[in-house]
């Protein structure tokens, strides 16, 4: 008998074993007490679950598939139990696998055994479903391309714990800490860039819960393209979300008025306009990530990759403005707001023309008045002479 066969017979040996000892177990209490009076029930689903590990518990336990891969069959009991799922029974997912031997599996590959199973979480979770159909990943599943993310390629359905609070709805610290390498799975070189980035090192590194992940910018199950024009165009608001919270930016002494310098230059005031009235147009205007970067994002003062250093920010200025000089990035302020300590030149003069335009404008106002005054007076005693 070959090593596969013996490997399929064992299973079905195993829950032989453990019906015919159900049935002794249950006959023998039968007899021995009332039905009424033998305590509580045994729920059908753990006697189905138990029946199911008996065989899908045992190590290495795999199904060849057509296209060469093993199919895993093995669940660990311990993981399962410890699940957001332990307490529905196993054919609840699998409701076409509730008899012995079970139906053939038609599926050449991994991939297509996914495939049909993801569907079924919408039985449960039709409102995290919903979003997914929008989503990028929906889209290129669509489009033929099989390899985008379904449910069961972020969440283990054997051994997903929970992911929010039962109260409050907040994401779990845990599961926090654990999006970016979920999302490694399949965008792992976009991953190395966010480990190695400012906020990638102080969520990995340190377990600092303030940085970003993956889905405070793209999202969770509505992930919309990032490589669309409105997306683009909107970018500034996503930064916006931490970069204007005293809570977070109060502890590592960063201003929150960089959006607002942002806006009020030229390049923040097109982008802003753009966003209003034509969010789809595409403009050669930098936005955040143009300048900073967007997965390998540095610490502005860093000596080797800093923007605050001169000569990366040239480097940054020279991909829109590609004749600027060394000299070119000393006209831009920063996000610093022009103070006695910071620009203190642009200051002065913006505080000499505070009072200088009043004081010019505000006589000629009066001058302007004055005449129309006389003028109207001059026009009724005209007309009464008359």
């Amino acid at each position: 008998m070959s090593k596969f066969s013996k490997a399929m017979w064992m299973p079905r040996l195993a829950a032989i074993g453990l019906i015919v000892s159900l049935t002794l177990v249950g006959f023998a209490a039968g007899l021995t007490k009332p039905a009424a009076a033998s305590g509580a029930p045994v729920k059908p689903q753990e006697a189905d679950n138990a029946a199911c590990l008996a065989c899908h518990s045992q190590p290495g336990f795999n199904r060849p598939l057509p296209s060469g891969e093993n199919l895993p069959l093995t669940i660990d009991a311990g993981h399962f139990e410890d699940s957001v799922h332990k307490s529905l029974a196993c054919t609840f997912c699998h409701p076409t696998i509730s008899t012995f031997p079970h139906p053939d599996l038609k599926a050449e590959s991994l991939r297509e055994v996914s495939m049909q199973f993801y569907t079924i979480c919408q039985n449960c979770h039709l409102e995290q479903y919903d979003k997914t159909l929008g989503s990028v990943h929906q889209k290129m599943l669509a489009a033929g391309n099989t390899n985008a993310a379904v449910c069961t390629d972020c969440h283990n359905p054997h051994t997903q714990t929970r992911i929010t609070d039962p109260d409050s709805g907040q994401i779990l610290p845990d599961a926090r800490l654990h999006i970016p390498t979920t999302c490694a799975l399949c965008h792992s070189a976009i991953y190395e860039q966010y480990k190695g980035s400012i906020h990638g090192a102080a969520l990995t590194e340190e377990n600092n819960l303030d940085v970003p992940t993956c889905i405070d910018c793209h999202g969770v199950h509505n992930i919309s393209s990032p490589t669309t024009t409105t997306f683009r165009t909107n970018s500034p608001l996503i930064c916006a979300r931490c970069h204007t919270d005293p809570a977070i930016m109060d502890k590592y002494g960063i201003s929150t008025r960089v959006v607002n310098t942002y806006v009020a230059d030229f390049h923040g005031t097109t982008i802003t306009l753009f966003e209003k009235t034509h969010p789809d147009q595409e403009t050669n205007k930098p936005v955040c990530f143009d300048c900073h970067g967007v997965h390998n994002i540095q610490k502005a003062d860093d000596p080797i990759y800093g923007i605050a250093m001169k000569e990366n920010l040239l480097v940054a200025c020279q991909k829109c403005h590609p004749d600027a000089t060394a000299n070119f990035p000393d006209s831009w302020m920063s996000h610093y707001i022009p103070s006695p300590e910071n620009y203190p030149i642009v200051y002065y003069v913006n505080l000499f023309y505070k009072f200088f335009i009043p004081a010019v404008l505000g006589p000629m106002v009066i001058f302007v008045l004055s005449d129309i005054a006389r003028r109207l007076i001059n026009r009724r005693k005209g007309a009464a002479h008359s």
